[in-house]
């Protein structure tokens, strides 16, 4: 069972309406406080589609309203609803590979929110916003966000179709650096990959930025964060997955481990996976 107390803003955004409200999660024991974002202007004639984003009280920092909204003025995107899911304190706990704890123990709470998301969430959002039906839901999230949302995914490809990882914790590892660590076994979301199936129809997307960190355990030249990024994507190919029909790998020069660079390539993200081919402007500007 779950409760909220929702609040219903009116915004000054002509093309998109936001919403935010609390919701009671038996499974975390506490209040998750939930941003919601959806056009204004509804075509009937084509289903609603979803997106959950970890740490979604970093869309105020951004602030994504005002990406959403000039998205849907140039008619650049299907139907979508995006659903931003605020962390709590603790964060290291409650996000991670829900099935397989780090070196340290972190992530221990993350089947919680895992069954948060499943099994009150999307139902309550699904009941409050009045869909019977969906064209397709999907899951993203921001560092360890990310790993949260791809690890959900992978587990639950029945239910997800995209996956967005904006600067993933892909080092999420089974041992310590300095306790007999070792690249090709230990890195926990690649293990997972290698050890899982092919699921037709996934599809995913992967964010990095050269300036994301300065770590490079290997000493290959290449920061740890693209390094482990482009490594996952092997192993997807490995898998049986499509580097060019179902892998988008977009990769930013200045691209900083920080909310500003997501809020960069979150409409890249969002294009790519809800895009309409052209735009107003654009159909405009070719006739």
């Amino acid at each position: 069972m779950t409760s909220e107390n929702k609040t219903i803003h009116k915004n000054k955004y002509s093309n998109c309406l936001s919403d935010d409200f609390d919701i009671q999660s038996e499974y975390l024991d506490r209040e998750v406080k939930v941003d919601v974002y959806w056009p204004q202007k509804m075509d009937n004639k084509e289903p609603m589609s979803l997106l959950f984003v970890n740490d979604g009280q970093d869309f105020q920092k951004m602030p994504f309203i005002d990406i959403f909204n000039k998205l849907l003025g140039d008619d650049a995107l299907h139907p979508l609803m995006i659903v931003g899911i605020h962390c709590s304190a603790e964060r290291r706990l409650e996000y991670g590979t829900a099935d397989v704890l780090d070196f340290m123990n972190r992530g221990s709470r993350a089947k919680y929110h895992r069954k948060f998301l499943l099994l009150e969430l999307i139902p309550h959002i699904m009941r409050q916003y009045g869909l019977k039906e969906v064209k397709e839901i999907s899951y993203a999230g921001f560092s360890l966000g990310g790993l949260t949302a791809i690890d959900v995914a992978w587990k639950y490809p029945n239910i997800f179709t995209k996956v967005g990882v904006f600067s993933g914790s892909f080092w999420w590892r089974l041992r310590d650096l300095h306790d007999g660590y070792k690249e090709e076994t230990d890195r926990i979301m690649h293990n997972l990959i290698r050890n899982g199936s092919y699921h037709p129809g996934l599809k995913f997307f992967f964010q990095t930025g050269n300036l994301d960190e300065k770590m490079d355990r290997n000493n290959n030249g290449i920061i740890d964060s693209i390094d482990d990024t482009l490594s996952l994507i092997n192993e997807l190919v490995e898998k049986g997955y499509s580097r060019d029909e179902d892998i988008k790998y977009f990769e930013m020069p200045d691209g900083r481990h920080d909310v500003p660079t997501w809020a960069r390539s979150f409409p890249v993200f969002l294009k790519w996976g809800w895009g309409i081919p052209y735009t107003k402007n654009e159909k405009l500007s070719k006739t």
